[in-house]
């Protein structure tokens, strides 16, 4: 029966898209890449969704996420993601966890309940313990690494994250990785050599913060704030839900 998802249905067949459709994954950050991630996965029929991201939507993120327009300013990421990813589909199911993912909330996630993980957050010490504890349920993750202060998005690559180079985040995390005894990770990545961001004191986040009231993690906080564009993250974000579709499509 023709649905909305019929043109994908003729690509990868109608097994794939039962499996999909059966599929719940985790997304962990729903900003400019985990947003575009969570769109292309619901606009190609997985089923149901864990969405994890404590952020409100501030001015600043009108530049490049895609949930981010003038009147969803000062909602949360997660609430806002969860609302469209049902406009798509709304026989899907989302479950939405309004907090930042660090080793002390840990226990309150059960990852073997989930079909695939994505980690596109933005802190090493959150990346490390998605993927330990998704390894060590045995669901399969994908990791993002760094997308600021990057201008060409055809430099992206898919890799192992002993395979990569040149990116400043993927090194820390090759370090941080085999100290703990992960031998193989799936990442995105690129090979581009990072931007150095204008130091403008007049657009700056960290003298000019406007964050949205309420939020958890304000600009002011952060060790980095770096520059984006509209069609870096974007870009990320979608190839990574590609490799999430191919991998989730072909089990058996």
């Amino acid at each position: 029966m023709l649905n909305q998802f019929s043109r994908t249905e003729l690509l990868l067949g109608k097994d794939a898209m039962e499996r999909l459709a059966k599929s719940r994954v985790a997304i962990f950050g729903i900003g400019g890449v985990g947003g575009y991630a969570a769109e292309a996965l619901a606009r190609s029929g997985v089923g149901s969704f864990v969405l994890v991201d404590d952020d409100k939507i501030c001015l600043t993120n009108l530049n490049r996420q895609i949930i981010a327009t003038r009147k969803t300013i000062g909602l949360y990421k997660a609430d806002v993601m969860k609302d469209r990813i049902l406009e798509i589909n709304p026989n899907a199911d989302v479950e939405v966890r309004k907090c930042f993912y660090l080793p002390e909330n840990a226990n309150d996630f059960d990852f073997s309940q989930y079909s695939y993980v994505v980690d596109a957050v933005d802190t090493v010490t959150a990346k490390l313990e998605i993927i330990e504890q998704a390894q060590r349920c045995g669901v399969q993750v994908i990791s993002c690494m760094g997308a600021g202060n990057k201008l060409d998005p055809t430099k992206f690559k898919v890799a192992d994250l002993y395979e990569t180079s040149i990116c400043p985040l993927a090194r820390v995390m090759r370090h941080e990785c085999r100290k703990r005894g992960i031998s193989a990770l799936k990442v995105i990545y690129s090979t581009e050599k990072c931007v150095r961001p204008s130091d403008d004191a007049e657009i700056s986040c960290r003298t000019h913060c406007i964050c949205p009231p309420g939020t958890k993690r304000t600009c002011t906080e952060r060790r980095d704030i770096p520059g984006s564009i509209a069609f870096v993250p974007s870009v990320a974000g979608l190839i990574l839900a590609g490799e999430v579709i191919k991998d989730l499509g072909r089990r058996v």
